[in-house]
């Protein structure tokens, strides 16, 4: 009989997927970052316990292309500034993917709250537009033109922080202790380029971002980076105290019936 791929797996395969896996390539991505202050009270309310905010209330926007092996993936995410136990990072609030791989082992392992989206990401001369869209709402842009060449940074650690949880079966609660996530990224950049420009928050009912606006920016860049990533379970997080955020990770159902805002796209 033909070997039946959904049965299970030998150990020594199991063993060279682990292996491939801790000998990845380098993967290289083009992407802007935007970085602005917001309203402290605005970053105070989306940050769950035991997260608190920092002491400059800021959201950075990352929309990157990234040089997937067999096809490029589209990437982005849009963070808040937040701190735990002495570590100061960031608390993604969306992280859209345009491939299902990218999904799965950010949110299953890590916690991340990716979802499907379009990411977008052109350069024209030196003009440069990126977008983050879903359910056809561009609901972030940056825009703007090159304006010059900047130092590389030096590698360095970054934090994010996730919420790693498993909704009840029943829909009532968790099925299990939800945990804290510290994930630390180990970042190289090869080519930084600075942009002046503007970041526009569009009204989504799914990722409303615009409750989080620019009250001052502080910088757009363009660059190119690799890096890897470590994460682990720091703490258990109460079930109680995290509820009221767990919309954060999900579309809210009755949002089918709704349609996109006028002047959305």
């Amino acid at each position: 009989m033909a070997r039946v791929r959904y049965g299970a797996r030998t150990e020594a395969e199991i063993a060279a997927a682990r292996t491939a896996r801790s000998r990845l390539p380098d993967i290289w991505s083009t992407g802007v970052a935007a970085l602005w202050e917001t309203d402290p009270e605005a970053v105070a309310a989306v940050l769950p316990p035991p997260l608190k905010p920092t002491g400059s209330p800021l959201v950075r926007v990352n929309v990157s292309r990234v040089d997937m092996p067999g096809y490029p993936l589209g990437a982005g995410s849009f963070a808040v500034a937040a701190a735990h136990d002495g570590v100061e990072g960031w608390y993604p609030l969306v992280m859209p993917m345009t491939h299902e791989r990218a999904l799965t082992g950010g949110r299953e392992v890590f916690g991340e709250p990716k979802k499907l989206g379009e990411v977008t990401l052109e350069r024209d001369g030196d003009l440069v537009r990126a977008v983050l869209s879903r359910h056809g709402i561009a609901f972030v842009e940056v825009r703007g033109a090159v304006s010059g060449e900047l130092p590389a940074p030096e590698p360095a650690p970054k934090t994010d922080f996730y919420v790693k949880f498993l909704p009840a079966v029943d829909g009532c609660g968790f099925d299990a202790e939800p945990v804290l996530v510290h994930c630390v990224r180990h970042e190289r950049v090869r080519r930084l380029q600075r942009v002046t420009g503007e970041v526009v928050l569009r009204e989504s009912p799914y990722d409303p971002v615009v409750d989080l606006p620019v009250r001052r920016l502080l910088g757009i860049t363009l660059g190119e980076k690799t890096g890897d990533q470590r994460g682990r379970v720091v703490e258990r997080v109460d079930p109680r105290a995290l509820l009221p955020y767990v919309h954060q990770r999900y579309d809210d159902p009755l949002h089918v019936h709704d349609g996109p805002p006028e002047g959305s796209l």
